[in-house]
C-alpha cells in the first residue's frame, strides 16, 4: 500500500513538470547583446496565443522593451528583466520596439505575430449505446456468499 502512495506521488509530480515545460516551450526568448547594444534576436515571430519573454541579467547598464505602439512595456531600465507579454488574439501585425535608453544607438526590435487558425468546432457523435448484461442483486449476493463458503477453513 505503501509503495503505490508513493508511486502515485512520484507520477503526480512528474505531470506538474511537464506542464511547466510545455509552458516554456511555447515563448519566444529575446535577450540583449551588452557588446553591441542590440536585442537578441532583434527579429520575432509569433503566433496569436504565443508569449515573447525579455530575459537578461547581470547587465551593465539596466535595458527595457517598449512597443512603439503601446501593446507591451517592460517597465523601467533594468539591469535583471524577466518579462514576459501574451500576444492575445488581435494582435496579429507587426510590432516595433525599443529600448528606451538606447533607441538612438539602434536597439531596436520587431515581434511580427500571426494571426492564429480558425478553430473550427465538429459536431461530437452522438455515443453508442451498448447493451451489457447486468448482474442482479440477487444473484450477487449469492456469488458473494458461494465465495465466502469456499474461502472459510475446513474444520476438521
Amino acid at each position: 500500500m505503501r509503495t503505490a502512495i508513493v508511486a502515485l506521488l512520484f507520477l503526480l509530480a512528474g505531470c506538474s513538470v511537464a506542464s511547466a515545460e510545455i509552458t516554456t516551450q511555447d515563448d519566444v526568448i529575446v535577450t540583449v547583446d551588452s557588446t553591441s547594444l542590440r536585442f537578441s534576436p532583434s527579429e520575432v515571430t509569433v503566433q496569436e496565443g504565443q508569449a515573447v519573454r525579455f530575459v537578461w541579467s547581470g547587465q551593465a547598464l539596466g535595458h527595457n522593451a517598449v512597443a512603439d505602439d503601446g501593446l507591451f512595456d517592460s517597465g523601467e531600465p533594468e539591469r535583471d528583466v524577466d518579462y514576459r507579454f501574451v500576444f492575445e488574439r488581435g494582435t496579429a501585425g507587426v510590432h516595433q520596439f525599443v529600448c528606451e535608453p538606447h533607441e538612438s544607438v539602434g536597439m531596436v526590435g520587431t515581434v511580427t505575430v500571426e494571426a492564429a487558425p480558425d478553430v473550427v468546432e465538429e459536431e461530437e457523435p452522438e455515443p453508442e449505446t451498448v447493451e451489457t448484461p447486468s448482474v442482479s442483486l440477487i444473484s450477487s449476493l449469492c456469488l458473494l456468499a458461494v465465495v465466502a463458503v469456499m474461502r472459510r477453513p475446513l474444520e476438521e
